[in-house]
């Protein structure tokens, strides 16, 4: 990867991380190194599972 493409990523994800999208990718190296017993969801379900972290289940938890 070339440095301005690194860059261009690092800038992607700390402006996904301001507006609260959670990387999955950090999600994934931190099951690999502390809980590597524990199966790793999927992008899908880790998306599913930290939208209703942050916004609440079903009739719970709206932002408007």
């Amino acid at each position: 990867m070339s440095r301005l493409a690194a860059l261009a990523a690092r800038v992607r994800e700390t402006a996904h991380l301001m507006v609260g999208m959670p990387s999955y990718a950090a999600y994934r190296l931190h099951m690999e190194q502390h809980h590597p017993e524990r199966p790793t969801m999927s992008e899908a379900e880790f998306f599913r599972d930290r939208q209703q972290a942050r916004y609440g289940g079903k009739n719970g938890g709206r932002c408007c």
